[in-house]
């Protein structure tokens, strides 16, 4: 039996554990913005801003471009899922996304990066010594606080949102502080439902039915702030086939508990050491079976995950779905070129 299973997972992997000496070393040390990214980008900003008037302010967006926040205090930044919120004394509230490739970087004002001359900055906040500069934004909007619910009011409670959990804070590492919101303002998320976020979060994993999990999981309406990265990584610590019917998981609290406690780690520690993600063809952490790799969704959104098929093998031996590339619209079938 055991011989079976090694066989037909090394058929899968094959392809991938070829590639390994064709990746970057650091291929297990991910870096696309998820919500522990989004916690970690605002205590830099809210350290930076916070209570500083802006000096400048340069929006290079088209819907933006002729806002300026100048003169203003900031009041705070705030994460929101996978989304930034930098609230500002006149009423105005600044949100940006990051999408798969933006970040922002704080930089001493007056230095040359401060002078965000290159074409990939989209915004720039200065107060002070210190300046914000926001390179590949995916999106940006310069709305009133109160309207903030019109930009993340159909996201799911926050998996990092401070009163996600019903009882007292699991064991894991601190997180950087967020300073107390001022008052005035609301937070957009915390209003929309009674109780603790984990609660709405298994509320509306309940109206999922069918769908795979993993999908569920990317699903920011069910709950915010995981992408391919925790939901690869949360599945795996719960041994959960990614393409389980949402309907057929058991405990989908331990599975959402899994991905909070997997990411606060990462916030903690600075940056995210994947055990699974983007790892194909690498021995699984648990048992050594190759990893594979899976597409979650169908085009153009499909989504890859990573997944171990042992450690998480479908109790009903259901066929993983191939591998789908969204650059050709072509079921690879685990022939990715390298």
């Amino acid at each position: 039996m055991w011989a079976q299973v090694w066989a037909q997972a090394w058929a899968q992997a094959w392809p991938q554990v070829r590639a390994i000496g064709r990746k970057r070393a650091d291929a297990g040390r991910v870096t696309v913005p998820e919500g522990d990214t989004l916690r970690r980008t605002a205590a830099r900003l809210d350290l930076a801003l916070r209570d500083g008037v802006l000096d400048r302010s340069d929006l290079r967006w088209p819907s933006a471009a002729t806002v300026d926040l100048t003169g203003s205090t900031v009041l705070e930044t705030r994460p929101y899922g996978k989304h930034l919120l930098t609230r500002v004394s006149d009423g105005r509230t600044l949100h940006t996304h990051l999408r798969m490739d933006g970040y922002w970087r704080v930089v001493r004002t007056g230095s040359s990066e401060a002078a965000a001359r290159s074409p990939k900055v989209r915004a720039v906040l200065a107060a002070g010594p210190w300046t914000a500069v926001g390179h590949l934004l995916g999106m940006l909007d310069v709305v009133r606080s109160t309207d903030e619910v019109t930009l993340v009011g159909h996201l799911g409670p926050d998996v990092l949102d401070d009163d996600f959990l019903p009882d007292p804070e699991e064991p894991t590492p601190t997180l950087p502080p967020l300073a107390p919101t001022p008052v005035g303002i609301d937070d957009p998320g915390r209003r929309r439902w009674e109780g603790p976020g984990l609660e709405e979060a298994l509320r509306r994993w309940d109206r999922q039915g069918g769908r795979p999990v993993a999908e569920v999981l990317l699903d920011q309406t069910v709950v915010a702030g995981l992408g391919t990265i925790w939901t690869a990584e949360s599945l795996f610590a719960r041994r959960v086939w990614p393409w389980t019917p949402a309907v057929e998981v058991d405990r989908p609290d331990l599975v959402l508990r899994a991905a909070r406690a997997q990411m606060r780690r990462s916030v903690a520690a600075g940056e995210e050491l994947a055990r699974v993600h983007q790892r194909a063809g690498r021995p699984c952490p648990r048992c050594r079976t190759p990893l594979v790799e899976g597409s979650v969704g169908v085009l153009p959104t499909a989504r890859p995950t990573t997944w171990c098929p042992v450690c998480q093998a479908d109790p009903h031996h259901r066929p993983a779905p191939p591998v789908v590339h969204r650059w050709t619209g072509v079921a690879a079938a685990e022939r990715r070129r390298h």
